[in-house]
């Protein structure tokens, strides 16, 4: 059985009436006391809470027992979904402490303390190859480095993200738009079960509720609220990573970006936010210098992590200018220049078998020295 909150079901079905959203659920529990007695208020006394007019009163009163709790608890033991409270200890410190944080999370997976250092990574769905890279690059980086990677679980940036994370072995977070009984996008079902073996997926949404576009800006909330700060990697002027960046700004939280390409429509969400004053970022370092006091509270235990992981990776974390390359991998970095090289070039320059090569390249990629185009090509940065 899933260790859900205490009085669980009356909590679902005083959210899931109608006219009862976040803000209004937290007024009502205010006002009444007690979940028991925001159920059994009158229409009368819901009516005389701010913000709660006649109309929105009755229509409360008639639909808060309508949501079956107990259907939705035995989908919820099956799929081994947790769902907690707003009361609950297991609530995670960081959402609580937003305008509207959601009444019930839907849990798969494990929140921890060490959560309450997140970092959100978000950005364009149909993003580039450059941003691709660099959201799994700097999520591996932040993730060896301690913090938890708080992502959406959408195609591009978001998927590059959480990828970036389990690959260090470190803990990520997806906050779906949508009912924990669906995976969407489809084609990360995969992605959904790593996530939540290595952090959680989430959502405050009923589980089989669909993945319509309403609920993706709400959606957007919660991934702000659950981080230290948001670090936008491409997103076009109308790309929800902005709506992110806006509830992280609302919340007091860090906004960040990581600057593109001059040229390129994707690289305008992330320029707009650095022009307006968001922390442009290249490295954990600058992340820990956005993050402030939060940052310099952190920053001896991000530092001794991120030791450990430039051992294990032969980067410097903390000086994005220096690198430590092995033998193979010096080998193929020496092979390549500025211009774009096929992989059949560098076999046969470098002298090294084909596996050897891959290898190396997929560890220089981590490292942000080599970048893969199309094709089997490869560049030096």
């Amino acid at each position: 059985m899933a260790d859900n909150s205490k009085d669980i079901e009356k909590w679902l079905k005083l959210i899931n009436a109608d006219g009862v959203g976040p803000v209004t659920f937290k007024k009502i529990l205010s006002k009444c006391g007690s979940i028991d007695k925001a159920l059994g208020a009158s229409a009368k006394e819901l009516s005389e809470i701010d913000g709660i007019g006649s109309r929105t009163a009755e229509s409360i009163l008639r639909t808060r027992n309508n949501f079956d709790s107990s259907s939705e608890l035995e989908l919820a033991d099956k799929l081994g979904v947790e769902i907690i409270n707003f009361e609950d200890e297991k609530y995670p410190q960081l959402l609580k402490g937003i305008y509207d944080p959601p009444p019930v999370l839907y849990i798969k997976g494990t929140l921890t303390k060490a959560d309450n250092m997140a970092l959100a990574i978000v950005g364009a769905r149909r993003c580039s190859l450059y941003g691709q890279e660099q959201a799994t690059r700097l999520a591996h980086l932040l993730s060896s480095a301690g913090f938890t990677i708080c992502s959406g679980l959408a195609r591009g940036i978001d998927s590059a993200a959480h990828t970036g994370a389990l690959a260090a072995g470190g803990r990520t977070i997806a906050v779906l738009g949508c009912g924990l009984s669906i995976v969407y996008p489809e084609e990360n079902k995969k992605l959904f079960e790593q996530v939540s073996r290595s952090g959680a997926c989430v959502s405050e949404l009923p589980l089989r509720t669909e993945p319509l576009g309403e609920n993706f800006p709400a959606r957007n909330r919660i991934i702000a609220g659950l981080s230290l700060g948001t670090i936008v990697v491409e997103a076009g002027l109308n790309s929800g990573g902005l709506i992110t960046a806006k509830f992280a700004c609302e919340y007091e939280r860090e906004v960040m970006a990581v600057p593109g390409k001059v040229d390129s429509p994707l690289s305008r969400g992330a320029h707009q936010l650095i022009k307006q004053g968001a922390k442009l970022v290249e490295s954990v370092a600058d992340v820990t210098d956005a993050l402030g006091y939060a940052g310099e509270s952190v920053k001896e235990q991000v530092v001794s992590a991120a030791r450990l992981a430039e051992k294990k990776m032969g980067v410097t974390l903390f000086d994005t200018g220096r690198l430590k390359l092995d033998d193979g991998e010096q080998a193929v970095y020496d092979c390549l220049n500025g211009e774009p090289m096929h992989i059949e070039q560098i076999v046969e320059e470098s002298g090294l078998q084909v596996g050897s090569i891959n290898s190396a390249l997929i560890s220089l990629q981590l490292k942000g020295a080599v970048k893969q185009l199309p094709g089997s090509f490869y560049i030096k940065r």
